[in-house]
């Protein structure tokens, strides 16, 4: 690549408004200099003393057409927009580039960008001479090595054709995770085959066990070694055979058992590969027919027979040849299979607690295929409540309220694996579960342990999988009982990092997805860089940014080659905590602006200085400031890089989707599948939303001044919620997703506390637009109070209310799971630039910084 040819370089000095500029051409000419009249420190100049204005009329006229290169460019356009502002014109748009941001890409790893580092770092002369700090700071010897630097920046750029081809292609190495075992991802087989086997053999010793006992096994591995893309190999081959179960974190203590029953239910709802049915489909069709099939207890008649000719050609033609929807023949045989269904079930099981009603329910959304009447069977078999016109339109009783859903949700998962004695093994998988193992989750890990506990005393058939960091097995090693250590850990499946030859194997396999060859793209050095990661997920993620890096001259962002630790010493922690609250008192005493961090720290440093000269008071307190700034640049990484690469990351994200940082493109990759997933079925529940905002609250709780609560009103029932509140303000937000007359009771009751506290607390109830409208007067009638008082308000939670939530909700997540190469603290802030207007968002940004 070359650098273009209708560009100027421009160097301005002045902290605030303009003290002189100087303009260089593509040439490599100085063809405009000026020194501001109205600066003071210009008094004593002669030659090309200027009015402000005039100055900044020549600029504007100079540049109309031009692409400028600034070396830092933010201070730059800063100190040009003041002086518009000054003389009274208008700012216009630039095309500008920064030679700090390119160099950063072009020479990644460097200590410093500063001019002065890059100028004597890459050997460049002006006039014959290498640069002389005591010529720096002066507008045209700056202007003069910035051109130097940018022809220099410009000759290390890759070289087309083989570019240009890949402009328009896809970036290979951009999907480097598996969300879900249900995701289509290039699957190299050659990697953790053995391991793969392993487990298999397990589901086989499973069916084999004349006992059927359940057995478990832990797949151990760092982030990004392969733990779910194992599971999503799992998936692909067996699930024709088996039923695979997900199950992400859990998030609330009170509702571990209902959020494994919920995740499950949603798999089973997913369609199989190649396949136009349900997992749940299948294993109905399959255990249907194994059981007249074999059993004793019950003698064939007419029908039995008709079903068993049916299926010669496949279980699955159970749902094709036995009548059309809607037709009496169709409804008689699947009332013949809910009766034979239920017979059996009593004669193994009995009929005591849920379960018949259950295998009711799981009849019932087998022989609809209209997709309405399953997505209501579906929300009845998650125990929720329906309306009676729902009820009646697919022929099932509501539920009791005063029902326990943990108890409910055990029965329900433990008929699914008496079902599967009739088919085969279940496969349940519990995966991103790092986040149980911080402190705030104590509880939430105990009850995780007692759930998993009774799962493996009352679900037969099954193989439960945990997929665990090493250092996070070790620590569940210390707080479980040996009964469920011994339960979970009957099998360990550790998957180390493969070797180089087989990760650019791996690299290969992706690239030839767009017919690329990697050593076509990658040389040697980059080649090692890339394949110098500690897990596979790493070594795509540099691919993905050395593509990035050479097709679309997207900056390289720096990474670590090392694993991020996630247990960080307490004592150190707390000293760091406290340096930094020091540090942004100091600095909002000073009068300093430290978020406006400088492009390394010669840069900060020399800015801390000048505010000790113009703040002569305050010169103790600057030193100190300095010292601190210096300890936390020296001791801190993560303070070290986010001084360096702040300015290139808010370039990076100025608009919403306008920028490439890899935050950005993990928000936007996110946001579109979430998008995707919006239309899919899904079980919907209070205590997950509640769950999911204590989980996004207490991230936000580790930088902002407020608490979290609850509220009671005697033994009254509740709408789930948390209240987050400080000294000054008290916020209530509620979920409320159940109908019927339980919608009722408890949005009388939320009313009720909107007018005891209508004093210190706003109060939120949020409905997800997914579910039923409310039809009830008295309901209708409760939502109106509600959004007339004061303080209270009924939300329907919209799509991109929803797609929002869930977002913030992930992001978090993946974090605390290490799926992504982002600090808690660092990606906060970019997320609220990014979801600057979600109503959440702007709740947590009124409480105060700690």
């Amino acid at each position: 690549m070359h650098p273009q040819q209708d560009f100027i370089v421009i160097d301005t000095e002045g902290k605030k408004e303009l003290r002189e500029i100087a303009i260089i051409n593509s040439k490599g000419k100085l063809i405009y200099e000026a020194f501001a009249k109205e600066h003071p420190d210009n008094y004593e100049k002669v030659l090309n003393l200027k009015p402000l204005k005039e100055i900044v009329v020549d600029f504007l006229e100079i540049t109309k057409t031009k692409l400028i290169v600034f070396h830092y460019a933010k201070h730059d356009i800063q100190v040009l927009k003041n002086s518009c502002k000054k003389v009274g014109l208008p700012w216009q748009n630039l095309t500008i580039e920064c030679s700090c941001v390119l160099a950063k890409a072009a020479f990644p790893g460097l200590p410093s960008y500063s001019l002065e580092y890059l100028s004597k770092h890459l050997n460049l002369k002006v006039n014959q001479s290498y640069f002389d700090v005591n010529l720096a700071h002066i507008a045209r010897y700056d202007a003069e090595f910035t051109y130097q630097l940018y022809l220099k920046i410009m000759t290390q750029a890759p070289k087309a054709p083989l570019l240009d081809t890949l402009r328009d292609k896809p970036n290979p190495f951009g999907s480097s995770r598996v969300d879900n075992p249900f995701q289509d991802h290039v699957d190299f087989k050659e990697i953790y085959q053995d391991e793969f086997e392993t487990l298999k053999s397990v589901i086989t010793d499973i069916k084999h066990d004349k006992n059927h006992q359940s057995k478990g096994a832990i797949v151990i591995g760092e982030p990004g070694s392969g733990k779910t893309h194992l599971m999503m190999r799992l998936a692909k081959e067996l699930l024709k055979v088996n039923r695979l179960l997900f199950i992400r974190q859990p998030n609330n203590p009170d509702s571990v058992l209902y959020h494994t029953y919920s995740r499950i239910l949603e798999s089973f709802i997913q369609k199989v590969p190649d396949s136009n049915y349900t997992q749940l489909e299948h294993l109905l069709a399959n255990s249907f027919v194994k059981l007249i099939s074999t059993t004793r207890i019950i003698s064939l008649n007419k029908r039995d027979t008709e079903i068993l000719s049916a299926v010669q050609k496949g279980n699955l033609k159970i749902y094709e040849v036995l009548g059309a929807e809607g037709t009496q023949r169709k409804r008689e045989y699947w009332q013949h299979i809910e009766k034979r269904t239920n017979e059996w079930w009593a004669n193994e099981y009995g009929v005591a607690g849920y379960s018949a009603q259950i295998i009711k329910g799981i009849v019932k959304y087998c022989s609809y295929s209209d997709s309405r009447k399953k997505e209501i069977v579906t929300r009845w078999l998650a125990a929720n409540e329906l309306t009676q016109e729902e009820t009646d339109f697919i022929g099932l009783n509501n539920w009791k309220e005063e029902m326990s859903k943990e108890e409910f949700s055990l029965q329900a998962i433990s008929v699914f694996s008496k079902l599967s004695l009739l088919d085969e093994p279940l496969i349940i998988v519990f995966d991103q579960l790092e986040g149980l193992g911080l402190k705030h989750n104590d509880s939430l890990l105990v009850r995780f342990g007692e759930a998993v506990k009774e799962i493996f005393t009352h679900v037969p058939n099954s193989l439960i999988i945990l997929n665990l960091f090493p250092d996070r097995w070790e620590q569940f090693k210390e707080i479980f009982d040996g009964s469920i250590l011994g339960r979970i850990s009957q099998y360990q499946v550790r998957l180390n990092l493969p070797n180089r030859k087989k990760l650019q194997e791996i690299l290969q396999i992706k690239a030839q997805e767009i017919g690329l060859n990697i050593e076509d793209l990658f040389n040697s050095d980059e080649l090692e860089a890339i394949l110098n990661q500690h897990s596979i997920r790493y070594v795509l993620n540099r691919a993905s940014d050395y593509y990035q890096y050479k097709v679309h001259n997207v900056p390289l962002p720096e990474r670590s080659s090392s694993p991020s630790k996630p247990i960080v010493s307490e004592a150190v922690q707390e000293r760091l905590t406290l340096l930094e609250n020091e540090l942004a008192k100091l600095q909002k005493k000073a009068g300093s602006s430290f978020r406006e961090k400088q492009e390394d720290m010669d840069v900060l440093c020399q800015t801390l200085q000048e505010l000790d000269n113009d703040f002569t008071d305050w010169k103790q307190v600057v030193s100190n400031l300095v010292e601190d700034v210096q300890f936390l640049y020296v001791k801190t990484e993560e303070l070290g890089q986010k001084t360096e690469e702040l300015d290139r990351r808010l370039e990076q994200i100025e608009g919403k989707g306008g920028g490439s940082s890899p935050l950005i493109l993990y928000l936007q990759r996110q946001e579109t599948l979430i998008e995707q997933e919006y239309a899919q079925p899904q079980i919907i529940s209070d205590s997950d939303d509640v769950g999911k905002l204590r989980t996004i609250a207490q991230a936000f709780k580790d930088f902002k001044d407020f608490e979290l609560h609850s509220l009671r009103l005697g033994g009254k029932k509740l709408p789930e919620h948390l209240v987050i509140r400080n000294e000054h303000q008290s916020i209530a937000i509620g979920f409320l997703q159940i109908n019927g007359g339980s919608f009722t009771a408890r949005i009388q009751n939320w009313n009720e506390l909107v007018l005891r506290h209508k004093e210190d607390t706003s109060f939120k109830l949020l409905r997800d637009r997914r579910q039923p409208g409310i039809t009830g007067r008295v309901g209708r009638d409760e939502i109106e109070k509600l959004n007339n008082s004061s303080k209270g308000s009924f939300i329907i939670m919209e799509q991109e209310d929803r797609i929002n939530f869930e977002l913030i909700y992930k992001l978090i997540i993946d974090i605390q799971e290490r799926d992504v190469d982002f600090d808690l603290k660092e990606a906060l802030p970019d997320l609220i630039h990014y979801l600057d207007n979600y109503w959440l968002i702007n709740l947590f940004e009124q409480f105060e910084n700690i």
